[in-house]
């Protein structure tokens, strides 16, 4: 079992499921020049299988204006519905409910996200489109994730050409400490000390620079375990959307190894208070 899991840690890789993917972020045209189309942009949060989109874009006139949209999952990763208009009382005056009447479709758009940082928004307003902006997430500000965490790891190996292949490992499991230094925006080290029974004596270092894409940070570094049965030696191995999640820090690492084995890991970790 501990030969099964060393292996799954160091080569980390397999697609993981829509449901786990999160596009809640601010996005903006990432092919336009900044200049030309400063204030363009999408505000977009998602539940489960539905998003919410309010547009901040201009009319005819050059004049500021805002849309929202209501999209679910069509099924096919995509995300579509109507996009709406609505009106209400100046915001220097006392609200009016009169001022308000229901929301107008005036169009429909499609979120098509072509990576978890990614997307193509298509959208049509009052008959004008459609018009087809490529989006990535805009990053804010640096997130500090440096601590001491302690979580669990859950993933699969899967895939094999030989199905007696002892990598095979559909269900593991383990439990760790983490401690994690960051360097700003620029680079990341995380070790895993693990701590149950199973994998007792393993710590794994994972070292990198850091890419920032809105909410998320993306690493594509090294790998080194040391303990029973491992060499030391630095392997590849890619994180995605690696950010806090409010309580703690959470993380997919990626990797393949040879004999047609895929393998997949997510992690997830509690700061520890008082440290």
């Amino acid at each position: 079992m501990l030969k099964r899991f060393i292996v799954a840690l160091l080569l980390l890789t397999a697609a993981f499921s829509a449901r786990a993917l999160e596009y809640t972020d601010v996005y903006f045209d990432h092919t336009s020049d900044a200049v030309n189309e400063d204030g363009w942009g999408i505000f977009l949060v998602q539940s489960e299988t539905f998003i919410f989109i309010a547009f901040y874009i201009y009319d005819q006139n050059k004049n500021p204006i805002w849309y929202t949209a209501q999209l679910t999952d069509d099924g096919t990763g995509k995300y579509t519905g109507g996009v709406y208009a609505t009106t209400g009382t100046y915001f220097g005056l006392p609200w009016n409910p009169a001022d308000h009447p229901p929301a107008q479709q005036v169009g429909t758009a499609t979120f098509a996200p072509t990576d978890i940082y990614h997307a193509t928004l298509t959208y049509t307003v009052n008959g004008v489109g459609p018009v087809v902006k490529p989006l990535v997430r805009q990053t804010l500000a640096a997130y500090k994730m440096g601590g001491n965490y302690s979580g669990s790891m859950a993933g699969a190996i899967s895939g094999c050409t030989d199905p007696m292949d002892p990598r095979l490992d559909p269900m593991f499991r383990a439990r760790y400490g983490l401690a994690v230094t960051q360097v700003a925006d620029t680079s990341a080290t995380l070790v895993f000390t693990f701590v149950d029974t199973t994998h007792s004596g393993l710590v794994c270092t994972l070292t990198g620079p850091l890419t920032h894409l809105g909410r998320l940070y993306q690493m594509t570094g090294t790998l080194a375990c040391t303990g029973p049965g491992q060499d030391g030696n630095p392997h590849p191995v890619t994180v995605d959307s690696l950010h806090p999640s409010g309580q703690g820090i959470e993380a997919r690492l990626t990797s393949t190894i040879g004999g047609g084995c895929n393998a997949s890991l997510h992690f997830a970790a509690v700061l520890n208070v008082n440290q």
